[in-house]
């Protein structure tokens, strides 16, 4: 059984009317479970209403570093609140974004912190989005004390030492769709040679399809194509990368769906 640990299933990329067949289609395929993403405050809240409604659905709500810019006092409270609730498995996904800089980087920072600060105060695992800013994540990291709570470096696409500075602050490795690509050649370095205790697999949906299905969107189904490129590169069948993977997640955030 495999988890799709990091999805987004609401929001303005996906269709809602859509969301009961593209759920079925990834539980014909295997997928067991889903980690539902939130990137700001209504779609969190959203997404907290859809874990309520699903059994294989958990969540994991926070503000993106995208929407950071919109990061107050009111959203700071809102978002305490929403990450109490047992059915919230993560907080994020938070982190940095040097690449499109849709907030200021100093607001991102400021809100980077925050949530870790909120992950710590109810002693919950962080989802970590980082592009194009390795060192200032892995300062960030390290100076609020993340490691007290851990968490998943989401859709991994940073080289081998940032991954060993990672793991010694306690985090796993996802790797999602971009694993399959040709070019992907440092990614897959990582993959192959990360301890198998900490690793992960995610679509990242609706985004960074696998191949076959690069440029097309993405869903949860497609986490069987990122899982059998994993386990080949491990020299594992699917059956025993899946269930590693699902419980490396459940060693994580306490939570694996049942058979």
């Amino acid at each position: 059984m495999l988890v799709d640990v990091h999805c987004h299933l609401l929001g303005n990329q996906v269709a809602e009317q859509k969301l009961p067949e593209t759920l079925d289609r990834a539980r014909r395929a295997g997928v067991g479970g889903f980690v539902a993403v939130g990137t700001d405050l209504e779609d969190s809240r959203q997404v907290l209403r859809l874990a309520h409604q699903e059994a294989d659905i958990q969540a994991c709500l926070g503000v993106h570093p995208h929407e950071a810019k919109g990061w107050d006092q009111a959203t700071a409270a809102a978002l305490e609140a929403l990450v109490a609730d047992p059915a919230v498995r993560f907080v994020g996904e938070t982190g940095l974004d040097w690449h499109y800089d849709f907030s200021p980087r100093e607001q991102q920072e400021f809100v980077f912190r925050q949530q870790i600060r909120l992950a710590k105060q109810v002693r919950k695992p962080l989802m970590i989005h980082t592009r194009e800013a390795p060192e200032d994540t892995l300062r960030v990291l390290t100076e609020e004390g993340a490691d007290e709570v851990k968490g998943i470096i989401h859709c991994y696409s940073e080289d081998l030492p940032f991954a060993r500075r990672a793991l010694d602050l306690g985090f796993y490795l996802s790797f999602s769709g971009i694993l399959t690509f040709k070019k992907a050649e440092a990614i897959q370095a990582v993959a192959a040679w990360a301890p198998l205790d900490r690793i992960l697999v995610e679509t990242d949906s609706p985004y960074l399809a696998p191949a076959p299905h690069r440029g097309k969107t993405n869903e949860p189904a497609f986490v069987i194509f990122v899982a059998e490129y994993l386990a080949r590169l491990r020299g594992l069948s699917l059956g025993a990368l899946s269930d590693r993977t699902t419980r490396n997640l459940e060693d994580l955030c306490g939570w694996a769906p049942s058979c």
